[in-house]
Parts: structure tokens; C-alpha cells; sequence
């Protein structure tokens, strides 16, 4: 619960920072405020409002928004197993299937504890997420530059800081570290969204010549003995 309410508080408070940056990149108060009551996945957001001010056709931007947020498909089929929500309860529990709630969700050791752990964290992080996206929006002028106050880093600082305690086995770092490499790879030369979308590649990539060695090494020992056998 206490981890639940400070990941919630923590990312949280970054909405200042998508507040900001997008009434800068030209959006009203009210698209700005939509856009974090309705689609309320920060790294989509950021990813349009910073296309749109960067001169981006608003379709274009709207088609890399979406292509980074189908990250959260993914993780819905995780949790779906591991929450096991009503049936009634689904479409309202998919709005807050986010990076941070899958994460302090799959933290957890008992089915009960990672509802609970989704819930608050989800319930906390919606609630602040847009009450300081609206106070962003407001005094966009008096804050400035939230590159100078870190705001635009703590979304993904508290999530690099969940995550890597879960990476237990050699197997898991090695699909974290290439997925790094293959998001940054493609960083400059895809367009916003898609990166992520190659970076998941990695976990299939790392699974496949993993089978492969497992193969080798069991058609070797099969030989092995068939040559101890004399066959």
C-alpha cells in the first residue's frame, strides 16, 4: 500500500510537466486537461504534444501517440491473468493499465495484494496526473522550463526504479539491455512510438536463440550417447 501511494505521488506530480508542455506547444487548458482525463498514459501524451510543437503534423503526431500507447495492450494481457477482474469491471480497470500500475502489480507476492497495489496506485496517480496537469496548464508561464526542475525525468526514474529490482535472471537483463539498445538504435530514425514497439521485440529475439541453444545442446547430447551406445 505504501508503495502503491508513493509511485502514485511520485509520477504523479510529473503531470505539471505535460501541463506545461503542452499548453506551450499550443493546446487550450480544456484539450490539455482532455487529453490526460481521456487517454491518461503520460509517455503517449508527451510524445504528441512534443510532435505538435516541434511542427508535426497533427495526424502524424496522433499516429506515434498511439503506436507508443499499444505497449499497454501487452501489458493488459498480464494482468488480465494476474487481477483476474470481473468481467463487468474490465473496460474501467483498462484505463488504468499504465506503466507504473503493471509494474507495482507484478511487484506483488499474492493475487489480493496486486489488486490492491493496481487500485491505489492507479486511483493516486489519476487523481494527481490531472489535478497538476490542469495547475500546469495554468501557470505555464510562472514555472518555466520544467527541463530545469526535472518534472519531464520522474515518470520514468520511478519506473527504471521499479523495474530493475524484478530483473532477477541473467535471461531478463538480457532482454532489458537489448531492448535499450534496440530503442535507442531506432530512436533517431523512427518516428515517435515506434522505437518502443522494436525494443519489444527483444523479449521474442532473446526466447528464440535461447530455444535454439537448448536445441543444439540437446541434439549434441543425444549424438554423445548415441555413440556410447555404438548406434
Amino acid at each position: 500500500m505504501r508503495d502503491a501511494l508513493g509511485v502514485g505521488i511520485a509520477v504523479g506530480l510529473s503531470g505539471f510537466a505535460f501541463g506545461v508542455t503542452s499548453a506551450g506547444a499550443g493546446l487550450s487548458i480544456l484539450q490539455t486537461c482532455a487529453l490526460s482525463l481521456l487517454v491518461f498514459t503520460g509517455a503517449s501524451q508527451f510524445a504528441l504534444v512534443g510532435a505538435l510543437a516541434a511542427g508535426g503534423n497533427p495526424f502524424t503526431a496522433a499516429a506515434g501517440a498511439f503506436f507508443l500507447g499499444t505497449r499497454n495492450a501487452f501489458y493488459g494481457l498480464r494482468l488480465s491473468q494476474l487481477l483476474a477482474v470481473p468481467r463487468v469491471m474490465r473496460p474501467l480497470a483498462a484505463h488504468f493499465v499504465i506503466d507504473e500500475t503493471t509494474a507495482v502489480s507484478l511487484a506483488q507476492p499474492t493475487r489480493r495484494a496486486a489488486r490492491i497495489g493496481f487500485t491505489v496506485t492507479g486511483l493516486t496517480l489519476y487523481v494527481l496526473w490531472n489535478l497538476t496537469t490542469l495547475l500546469g496548464a495554468l501557470g505555464a508561464e510562472a514555472i518555466g522550463d520544467t527541463a530545469a526542475w526535472g518534472l519531464d525525468a520522474a515518470g520514468p526514474a520511478v519506473f527504471l526504479a521499479l523495474l530493475a529490482p524484478m530483473l532477477r535472471t541473467t535471461t531478463e537483463r538480457i532482454v532489458a539491455a537489448l531492448a535499450v539498445v534496440l530503442g535507442l538504435g531506432f530512436l533517431p530514425v523512427l518516428p515517435a512510438g515506434v522505437p518502443v514497439l522494436m525494443a519489444a521485440l527483444a523479449a521474442p529475439a532473446v526466447l528464440w536463440l535461447q530455444g535454439r541453444r537448448t536445441a543444439g545442446a540437446e541434439d549434441k547430447t543425444a549424438m554423445t550417447g548415441d555413440e556410447r551406445t555404438g548406434r
